[in-house]
């Protein structure tokens, strides 16, 4: 139980962290709402489920390179958690430039025609894993959440939490941007989320710099 009161804050930050940063639409939540528009709900689940599997990759494939690297360099949490948080002051600029933007988001269908559902879904998956930012952020994210000398219940709580959060929060998306009234009303409260994400993700980068554990 004192292991679990150690980790858990840790744990809901990174929490946290990834769902506020899938709350701001990225190329992969606007294929999801675009597809979901332009051609039907069940492709956009298809390519929602995609999405949610290639972020899972990612969650998987960052816990073990920086386990890795930690078990080899125990120095290296400073300078990752270092990386990690001007990653999320960079996000917190980006939240509050798109706030001040009077831009609207814009999704539209992806190229190349009509898929299969399965179609859909390895179309999903491509596009997170072929986004660079993807990385970036989970660097960020994991850095929140696995603290020096965490054991492995740690990161498998991070991994499987953050992927039962994508795979709802996009399949969300995908459901209910189904009907263009939700873009509309989305629009109607962008910039107030805008700043809001930006606000979350400035502490959330101060606190990793200042953090020493």
């Amino acid at each position: 139980m004192q292991d679990i009161s150690i980790y858990l804050p840790g744990i809901l930050l990174a929490y946290s962290a990834f769902l506020l940063a899938i709350a701001s639409p990225g190329p992969n939540v606007l294929a999801v709402i675009g597809t979901s528009m332009s051609v039907n709900r069940s492709s956009g689940m298809a390519l929602a489920i995609g999405v949610a599997t290639g972020s899972f990759s990612w969650a998987v494939l960052t816990v073990f390179g920086l386990s890795t690297i930690l078990a080899a360099y125990a120095e290296a949490l400073l300078i990752i958690k270092v990386f990690g948080g001007l990653y999320l002051l960079w996000l917190a600029y980006k939240s509050f430039k798109s706030a001040a933007s009077s831009h609207d988001i814009k999704a539209a269908e992806l190229a190349g025609g009509l898929r299969t559902p399965f179609g859909y879904f390895k179309r999903g998956y491509i596009i997170q894993m072929t986004n660079p930012k993807a990385a970036l952020a989970w660097i960020a994210i994991i850095s929140l959440g696995l603290k020096d000398g965490a054991p492995l219940w740690v990161a498998a709580a991070i991994v499987f939490g953050t992927f039962a959060l994508s795979m709802a929060v996009h399949l969300l998306y995908a459901i209910a941007f189904s009907t263009p009234i939700m873009v509309r009303l989305y629009s109607k409260a962008r910039r107030v989320i805008q700043g809001v994400l930006g606000a979350f993700f400035a502490v959330a980068g101060l606190r990793l710099l200042m953090s020493r554990g």
